[in-house]
């Protein structure tokens, strides 16, 4: 799988084959996201709006954004709550403000009850409307202040003298005369308007005019994450970071699949490929240790990096591929036909694969199964062998553990003259019921034999 592509078919494969694995590991994310949301107590957050009147740009709303979660704020709201143990300090990191649409600040409190929550926004949106209010009057520049107020008597004087004007105008119906009456008007209409417009434009007026739209509402719910959320996530967390695993372990595995990976590392040809009926592993009296019951309790005895076994013929049409690979021995040795029957320890499939090879052999073709460990491979010294036969299961074993077999056997003066690969399938289900079963008996009689014999 080292260089083949993740597909859904891959991840489907891992769910299927380890769900028990990753349902233990999801529980035990979900306990773990409990246990972080009782080290964080919950929290409740709601927000209170504030209205600006009058025309504001982007950046006047951002600065009004940071006036009103600004320390003087902040610590005004502190000392009106009066909250024991709790400093100005402590709130800052509590409150949040943001501009909106519509000219509108939103100051936002979290607390860890919903009263605390509600009266912490309500508080906050208070003190920065009176602190705003306070920055509005407290204009201590002379001529910024006099400015705005000689130009309002200005025009007021200029309204009077307007009037004056249109009093002393000729009061007969000329057209002159009643033309500048109108241009008249019009002037102190336009002049009105001016100082209109002057009124509110006025930063003092605007910011004088600041509204708290309401008192805040009170939470309902506590605010995000919360402890549904902590643990979902942590099931979820745990259950993709063991599918992940799964695959990675996948991409990095060397073990050895295809057949011209293994000819190679055993320094020998490809006699044939045998089928296995697929079945759980038989449970061994040594596996009464606490390791290998673990490891059936989720599901690890069985591979997941393998495809799902084909659907085998009859009994009959397995028979064949076994006697067509001990037919190849017979033409390719020189009589007496004697062969180390090799299988790597661990590999159950080879097991079976070699016990039923041993049953179809006959008599002319002597075999003797032999176990041998990939960790430390020892081989029996010759005796009257013609050489060795290695059967095995494809994607179990490593370059290095294939060539370590091969040196073994070449340093007990074993001549490799053949691999096996043996495979999984599975049987199809027949009425007579009594004749798969009987055929199926000696095969795994002489497998139990063989193991015996090699042990």
């Amino acid at each position: 799988m080292s260089d083949d592509t993740i597909r859904l078919v891959t991840v489907g494969r891992i769910i299927r084959r380890r769900r028990r694995l990753l349902t233990v590991l999801a529980v035990v994310g979900a306990l773990v996201g409990y246990g972080t949301s009782l080290l964080f107590p919950p929290r409740y957050t709601t927000s209170a709006s504030v209205l600006l009147p009058g025309a504001w740009e982007e950046r006047e709303l951002l600065t009004q954004s940071e006036i009103a979660t600004s320390s003087v704020v902040v610590d005004r709201a502190a000392a009106a709550l009066d909250w024991s143990g709790v400093s100005g300090r402590e709130l800052r990191d509590q409150v949040s403000a943001k501009a909106s649409d519509g000219n509108i600040i939103k100051i936002s409190g979290t607390a860890d009850t919903p009263e605390r929550a509600q009266r912490l926004s309500d508080q906050v949106a208070q003190q920065y409307v009176t602190f705003a209010a306070r920055i509005a009057g407290d204009n201590t520049d002379p001529e910024a202040t006099a400015g705005p107020e000689a130009l309002r008597k200005m025009v007021m004087q200029t309204s009077r003298r307007i009037t004056d004007l249109a009093e002393a105008a000729d009061p007969g119906q000329t057209v002159e005369s009643v033309q500048g009456r109108t241009e008249l008007e019009k002037l102190r209409t336009t002049l009105q308007e001016a100082m209109d417009k002057l009124d509110q434009a006025d930063p003092a007026t605007n910011k004088a005019n600041m509204v708290v739209m309401g008192p805040s509402a009170r939470p309902t719910g506590e605010a995000p994450p919360t402890r549904m959320q902590l643990i979902v996530a942590g099931a979820l967390m745990f259950f993709l970071v063991s599918v992940i695993g799964h695959l990675t372990a996948a991409r990095v595995s060397r073990r050895l699949r295809t057949e011209p990976e293994i000819a190679a590392a055993l320094g020998s040809a490809l006699l044939g490929t045998v089928d296995v009926p697929g079945e759980r592993p038989a449970h061994r009296p040594e596996d009464s240790a606490l390791r290998p019951r673990i490891r059936r309790l989720l599901g690890l005895d069985i591979r997941w990096d393998v495809p799902t076994p084909q659907t085998s013929g009859d009994e009959a049409s397995r028979q064949i591929r076994y006697r067509r690979v001990c037919a190849r021995l017979r033409d390719q040795l020189p009589a007496p036909r004697r062969l180390l029957v090799v299988v790597p320890d661990g590999d159950e499939i080879a097991r079976r694969a070699a016990g039923q090879l041993v049953a179809e052999a006959g008599s002319d073709l002597l075999l003797r199964v032999v176990g041998v460990s990939v960790t430390q491979p020892m081989m029996p010294d010759r005796d009257n062998e013609s050489g060795a036969l290695v059967v095995l299961s494809a994607g179990s074993w490593t370059a290095g553990e294939l060539a370590g077999i091969a040196e073994a056997c070449a340093d007990a003066k074993h001549e490799v003259v053949g691999i096996v690969l043996a495979g999984t399938v599975w049987t199809r289900p027949t009425r007579s019921a009594g004749r798969p079963r009987d055929a199926a008996t000696p095969a795994l009689a002489v497998g139990d034999d063989a193991r015996g014999g090699s042990g």
